[in-house]
């Protein structure tokens, strides 16, 4: 009669090894463990910050334009003209403009008793009362500026700047000193994530710059607003709208593309970091094919016996394969469950949404599968070909 191994003695075989040996397999299955974590962690916290990036892109809008001057041929700085907002305007897909101005060598510090030589880096801006709307932004409190408070001093803070002023709240009593001139803070801006600049500046309006620091009405910056689904076309026609004479020495940007750039550098950040989780995985596979190695010489005698009995090669092969499978699975699990445990905290903490892959869960267990079925060949093979006389002979 031939001899057969029923589906229902597979387990037991192969889990009798793992049974006799816990902490030997709990090692094992640790290297197993760390590569399927490593693979499937990455995946799951590249996803979730992709995710986010994405949202914020999405939230943001990618049809935010800027203009700002850039330098003429012979590398001198290049003005804007002080018609640069009018003929932006007329461009055709614009939709909203904005002009802002850097006025340089203005100081700002929270009290006049400041040393002039410990300024801050906070930079004065002039703006006009659309630049909330052109931008999406809102305030953290107070109001912004309008064509009345623009003629006076009285200035809005970037979000930077009032952490750096140490500013909280704003109103009448909140005061700061700009280049001997005491301006009221009005309201603070909430972050800008596209407006760096605006962030760390003072903002204030164009007639009280033009009176208390000679601005001379050419802009530095313009915020522009276009159709979304001419983004790419207004941008090319920008520089001759805005400087007609000189359109190579106007700078046109989209900010988003900064966010948009990130999604690259984290694109091969994770395949570096793949290429880590399958390093990890195929010395876990080297582990479990050495403690098999091992596994088989110490049970030389329960192989005899069992072929004493009548089971096959097959059999033996059978037995230990499967026991290297398992090794595998288990560790391919635990991997899984601390790759999600992983995610979820680091997502939490980031405050993204928890994104695991299901394509790369699945893809690093059968990795794992696979590497554990080539890592019990050689043992397995070696098992079935001992001969039972040779085996029982073995104290």
């Amino acid at each position: 009669m031939r001899s057969r191994v029923l589906a229902a003695d597979l387990l037991p075989l192969a889990t009798l090894g793992l049974r006799s040996r816990t902490l030997r397999a709990a090692l094992s299955t640790l290297g197993i463990a760390i590569g399927i974590a490593a693979i499937a962690g990455v995946l799951g916290i590249a996803r979730s910050s992709q995710a986010d990036l994405l949202a914020r892109i999405d939230r943001l809008g990618t049809d935010l334009l800027t203009v700002a001057n850039g330098t003429r041929v012979g590398g001198d700085e290049a003005k804007l003209p002080a018609t640069a907002p009018t003929g932006v305007a007329r461009t055709a897909g614009v939709e909203k403009v904005t002009a802002t101005a850097a006025i340089r060598g203005v100081q700002v510090f929270r009290t006049d008793k400041i040393p002039s030589y410990r300024g801050g880096g906070i930079e004065v801006r002039t703006t006009d009362p659309t630049l909330l709307d052109t931008l999406g932004g809102h305030l953290g409190t107070g109001v912004f500026l309008n064509e009345a408070t623009g003629r006076y001093p009285v200035a809005v803070l970037g979000h930077a700047a009032a952490s750096t002023l140490g500013i909280t709240s704003a109103g009448p009593g909140t005061r700061i000193w700009v280049d001997s001139h005491w301006f009221v803070v009005a309201g603070i801006l909430r972050p800008f994530e596209l407006a760096p600049e605006i962030d760390r500046a003072v903002l204030i309006g164009e007639p009280v710059a033009a009176e208390y620091f000679g601005y001379d009405g050419h802009p530095t910056r313009l915020y522009v607003r276009t159709d979304p689904d001419r983004t790419s076309s207004v941008a090319t026609a920008l520089g001759r709208a805005a400087n007609p004479t000189e359109p190579g020495s106007v700078t046109v940007s989209r900010p988003s593309d900064a966010l948009a750039s990130r999604l690259l550098v984290a694109d091969s950040t994770t395949a570096l970091l793949l290429g880590l989780g399958a390093v990890a995985l195929l010395v876990g596979g080297v582990g479990i094919a050495n403690v098999m190695v091992i596994s088989v010489l110490e049970r030389r005698t329960e192989i005899g016996l069992r072929r004493a009995l009548g089971a096959t090669r097959g059999h033996i092969a059978v037995q230990f394969l499967g026991e290297s499978l398992l090794l595998s699975a288990l560790g391919g699990v635990a991997g899984t469950v601390l790759a999600a445990a992983v995610t979820y905290g680091v997502a939490t903490y980031r405050g993204w949404q928890p994104l695991l892959p299901a394509n790369g869960v699945w893809a690093g267990l059968g990795a794992a599968l696979v590497i554990g079925a080539a890592a019990g060949l050689y043992p397995a093979v070696r098992a079935a070909r001992l001969n039972p006389t040779d085996a029982l002979r073995t104290t």
